[in-house]
């Protein structure tokens, strides 16, 4: 983490909610640096570190999930992205993940779910405290312990959802766990199959040579997903 207390960038176009949720989350311990655009988020991700975004979807200009998507490919990777939206049916919510995001929360919201999934989100976002052997996935190497991907030459960037997703299946490798398993193991209220299927999708294109023909992260026909780790 950036410091002791979680640093969160709260950005909402509504001055009003940013303030509310703001003022509540700053009561509830955290650090709070707020953002009424994306342009602005993007001010102070330049000048500021953090441990967590809160950011809304539908803002004049550019989007939350514009921005969500820009920062998966360049600016933060791994930082954890939670979606604030009061569009939630079940294409919207795979939207958000499909651009990157870790979790979304639906408005309007009790400000008491949006801490608990923050400090959820920061849990998932640590190494395991228990130390575990590495994995080897072909050329490239899982290292538990240091939640740390690392092919060939470079370390590969996981989000908080793909570590996280990463780190369940490795805990057990070649056992089947169900989708209900691993929306736990991400810190879903609910479950929902599509979103954790794009999940396994976004990390199959970081440790599979071929996403289309999966050699290590396997799909149990009706049961659910598998790791098996080999050369």
């Amino acid at each position: 983490m950036s410091g002791d207390t979680p640093h969160i960038l709260l950005v909402d176009d509504d001055a009003r909610l940013r303030g509310l949720a703001g003022r509540y989350l700053a009561e509830q311990g955290f650090r709070i640096t707020q953002a009424g655009s994306a342009e602005e988020a993007r001010a102070k991700l330049r000048s500021l570190d953090f441990d967590l975004m809160v950011l809304d979807v539908m803002m004049p200009g550019e989007t939350g999930l514009e921005l969500t998507g820009d920062l998966r490919t360049e600016r933060a990777p791994a930082m954890p992205i939670l979606l604030l939206t009061a569009r939630d049916t079940p294409e919207d919510i795979i939207a958000g993940f499909e651009a990157g995001a870790d979790d979304y929360l639906g408005k309007p919201f009790d400000p008491r779910v949006l801490v608990a999934r923050i400090r959820a989100m920061l849990r998932r976002a640590q190494p395991p405290a228990q130390p575990a052997l590495p994995l080897q996935l072909g050329e490239a190497m899982f290292d538990p312990a240091r939640g740390e991907l690392i092919s060939p030459g470079s370390r590969v960037r996981l989000t908080g959802a793909e570590l996280a997703l990463l780190l369940a299946l490795a805990a057990r490798p070649h056992e089947i766990f169900s989708r209900e398993a691993l929306a736990a193991a991400l810190g879903m209220d609910d479950v929902n199959e599509r979103a954790i299927d794009v999940q396994v999708t976004r990390l199959r294109r970081k440790i599979e040579p071929d996403p289309r023909e999966p050699r290590f992260l396997h799909t149990i026909r009706g049961k659910g997903y598998s790791l098996k780790p080999g050369p």
